[in-house]
Parts: C-alpha cells; sequence; structure tokens
C-alpha cells in the first residue's frame, strides 16, 4: 500500500514519521515488488511532501535502506535507485534483504523444498511474498512445495525473549506475546502456501514440529542446494502493551545479518550444506515433537 500524507495523519494522528517508520514503509514496496530493482526513488523533496516531515528525515530514511542494501547512488544530487539482489554466497545482509531474492530463486524449479528452523516464522512469512506473488503473476510455476519449519515449544522456558526480570509464570507477558506472535504467523504462511493448491493446483506441504530448546541461530535451507544461516543478536528494549511496558531481552531477527552457504560454492561450502541438512533432519526426527498453532 502506497503511505500518502492522509494515511500518514490516519495511521499516526498528529505524530509525524520517524526515520524508520519511512524506512520500513519504502522497504516495504520494494519487498511486494512496487519498487523494482534498478527503479529510481521519488526525490527527497516528493517523499518529505508525502510523509509530512523535514527533508532531513527522509536523508536519515534512506541511510537506513542503503546501510540494508536495498539502495544504491543515494546523495543529494539525485534520486537513489533500488539495489539488485545479491546472488548466493555475495556479502552477507540483513535477513529480510537477503532472504527475499533467495527464496524466489528457489520457486523458480519444479519441485521447491524449505526447511526452517527459527524463533517464530515472521521472516521466512514475509519473504515468502515476492515468489508468491510471481506464482500468481504465472512467472514461477511450481510443481509441488514442501516446506517443513522448527519453531521452539510453547511449553519450554525461552532463553529470549524473556522479561527482564524473568518470570517463569504461565501468564508471563514477554512468554504470551512471543506465543501468540509465533502462531499468527505460522498461521499466515500455512494459510498462504495452502492456497495455491486450489488457485494453481500445485501440490503443497507445510508442517511444522515443536523444539525442545531456543534456537540460537535461524536457518534456511532451500532445495537442499543452499543454507542460509543468521545469528540471534540479543537487545534489551522495551515494548508498551496492554500489561504495560515489557522490559526484555530480545532479538530483531529480520535485522541479523544472514550469511549463505551454496552447494556449487567449493568443498567448504557444500560440506556446510550438507551438514546443515542432516542437522535439520535429526531434529525433524528425533527430538522435536508435534506443534500445533493454536
Amino acid at each position: 500500500m502506497v503511505v500518502t500524507q492522509e494515511n500518514v495523519v490516519a495511521v499516526n494522528g498528529s505524530r509525524r514519521c520517524s526515520p524508520r517508520e519511512i524506512a520500513d514503509t519504502l522497504r516495504e514496496r520494494i519487498r511486494t515488488g512496487e519498487l523494482r530493482p534498478g527503479d529510481r526513488l521519488p526525490t527527497q523533496a516528493e517523499l518529505a511532501g508525502e510523509f509530512g516531515v523535514e527533508r532531513g528525515t527522509v536523508r536519515q530514511a534512506l541511510r537506513v535502506l542503503q546501510e540494508d542494501g536495498l539502495l544504491s547512488n543515494v546523495s543529494k544530487g539525485s534520486p537513489p535507485r533500488v539495489a539488485a539482489p545479491a546472488p548466493a554466497g555475495a556479502d552477507p545482509q540483513p535477513t529480510m534483504v537477503g532472504l527475499a531474492p533467495r527464496l524466489t530463486e528457489a520457486f523458480a524449479t519444479r519441485s521447491v523444498r524449505i526447511d526452517a528452523a527459527c524463533l517464530t516464522a515472521e521472516t521466512l512469512m514475509l519473504a515468502l511474498g515476492e515468489p508468491l506473488r510471481l506464482i500468481h503473476e504465472g512467472r514461477l510455476r511450481p510443481e509441488s512445495i514442501d516446506v517443513r519449519i522448527l519453531l521452539p515449544s510453547r511449553e519450554i522456558n525461552l532463553a529470549f525473549p524473556t522479561s527482564v526480570d524473568a518470570d517463569e509464570a504461565d501468564d508471563d507477558p514477554v512468554h504470551q506475546r512471543w506465543l501468540a506472535q509465533r502462531n499468527a504467523q505460522g498461521q499466515v504462511l500455512q494459510h498462504n502456501l495452502r492456497a495455491l493448491r486450489y488457485s494453481h493446483g500445485i501440490d503443497v506441504r507445510v508442517a511444522f514440529r515443536a523444539l525442545p530448546f531456543t534456537p540460537p541461530v535461524k536457518l534456511y535451507l532451500l532445495n537442499g542446494t543452499e543454507a542460509l544461516i543468521a545469528y540471534y543478536m540479543i537487545t534489551r528494549r522495551e515494548e508498551p502493551s496492554e500489561a504495560g511496558t515489557l522490559d526484555m531481552y530480545d532479538v530483531m531477527g529480520t535485522e541479523s545479518l544472514l550469511f549463505s552457504f551454496a552447494a556449487g560454492g567449493g568443498q567448504r561450502d557444500a560440506a556446510f550444506v550438507a551438514e546443515s541438512q542432516k542437522w535439520f533432519d535429526a531434529l525433524w526426527e528425533t527430538i522435536t515433537s508435534d506443534l500445533t498453532l493454536s
């Protein structure tokens, strides 16, 4: 959705957008294909008018996107362009930036197989938007899609996110917040993929299993030929909620740097991909349990 000045006021009341909020809006336009690689962004003056902010705020937002690898040619002289997606094996990028183009390439095959081990399905859910859009446009035509996802069990005490003043009670608001996100994001992902059975006749299988521990990294395995891994970086932060301000140790998974290893990238990379797949398969078949998203 394009956010106009009217939209900004409607969403935020009289409060002006922050550089991060502007960056997030532009990031979403890039992710959904409204802005494509090579496209020029509007001028800083046009963006400032759209969001109702000063040009300095727009410049800060553009620098955020440049640091994330989404923009090139950021300068005062001309509007920046949307950067081309990085190929496999390129320098690490934030997970939200790096995962979508790799998934799109993986979905170009006839039989798609995606395995993921993560804290929630948020990044995977968002990154799947691009290949799903291309399927609906008829530009990608997989015959089968098999997705397996490992998520932490609701029964364990998570290492993170967790309250700074740790509370192991069942109604701990930080744990309940994580659980609600885990379930909602997983359900949306499952629904969007399974809908392809009816809209495009694709053989789709989506399965979840519960981990008995908090994963310290997120891992994505694409068609058995590429492994993408990112470390969860823990930080202390506060978030307002109905239960009051949540003071917690949490991670920003979409911003974790994603490292790519391709089976065709040499002996070391091939070994990493193979061992990562063995590790995932072993967890799936042994110590994990059934997971119900409810």
